[in-house]
């Protein structure tokens, strides 16, 4: 794995969330998603979550984020909502309800992981886990391992 490259990678998809397109910025938050491991990325995605412009950028940037299914995804997700407005919120569960309404498995492996989260030392991570782990809570999923 080149570090250098993924850094410059991460750079450039951040500065692509600064465009003032939305369908850039979007673009730059689903491929951020990916690189969510790396403290380079995290702040960007902070900023691309609660996109102040456009909820379409919230909402990819998010199902992104929840897709990977693992601490970094959920732990910027979790910390949204704590600078998100309420709309953006909405879009925030949304993303939740798109992620996680399929595979019980997967619904479940999240709810862990915001279990752990919410133990956090940064209570608006701690906060944000615990919220999303009850609006995971409340989706029944459609399939459910045999």
């Amino acid at each position: 794995m080149d570090s250098a490259l993924r850094r410059a990678v991460v750079v450039a998809l951040g500065e692509l969330g600064r465009s003032g397109d939305s369908a850039d910025r979007a673009d730059a938050g689903h491929g951020l998603a990916g690189f969510a491991e790396m403290e380079e990325a995290v702040g960007p995605l902070l900023e691309l979550v609660p996109d102040r412009e456009n909820t379409f950028v919230t909402r990819v940037t998010a199902q992104a984020l929840l897709r990977r299914v693992d601490k970094a995804g959920l732990r910027v997700v979790a910390s949204a909502p704590a600078v998100a407005d309420p709309g953006h919120g909405d879009w925030i569960h949304t993303a939740v309800l798109d992620v996680f309404a399929i595979y019980a498995g997967e619904r479940d492996d999240a709810m862990r992981l915001c279990e752990e989260l919410a133990r956090n030392p940064d209570g608006r991570v701690a906060l944000g886990a615990r919220e999303l782990h009850e609006s995971l809570a409340e989706i029944d999923p459609v399939l459910h391992p045999a």
